[in-house]
């Protein structure tokens, strides 16, 4: 069970972004959103989340540069929070490998089921 595990899902697209939340306070989590880069950096500096679920390509800033802003430059920011970078676009591996040197983990949403993003946020948290 979740407990009071804290997730912090940042996606532009509201109805999926209220889909995965449904599920994932079904499972036990507590889910803030936000809705843009912007949003999403001021909450995940604002407050702890135990997991950032973070779409890439967003309004005001993307999910790269936000996951960029968190870890700084060393890398070590928020060494605490799991991030997740979710997507629809297809990466090559060398830009998979870049992006996991910051990121916990990386989902291409067209890949899973609501279901599957559970599992996965189970076993990172």
């Amino acid at each position: 069970m979740a407990g009071s595990k804290n997730l912090l899902f940042v996606e532009d697209d509201r109805p999926i972004s209220e889909m995965y939340a449904r599920l994932l306070e079904r499972a036990g989590y507590h889910v803030d959103f936000a809705y843009d880069g912007n949003e999403g950096l001021l909450k995940a500096k604002k407050q702890h989340y135990d997991l950032i679920l973070l779409d890439i390509m967003m309004p005001e800033r993307t999910g790269i540069e936000v996951l960029h802003e968190l870890r700084g430059e060393d890398g070590q920011g928020h060494p605490d929070t799991k991030i997740v970078l979710l997507t629809n676009l297809a990466q090559d591996k060398t830009s998979q490998e870049a992006l996991k040197n910051q990121a916990d983990g990386y989902i291409i949403k067209a890949d899973i089921v609501p279901s599957q993003l559970v599992e996965i946020v189970q076993k990172l948290v």
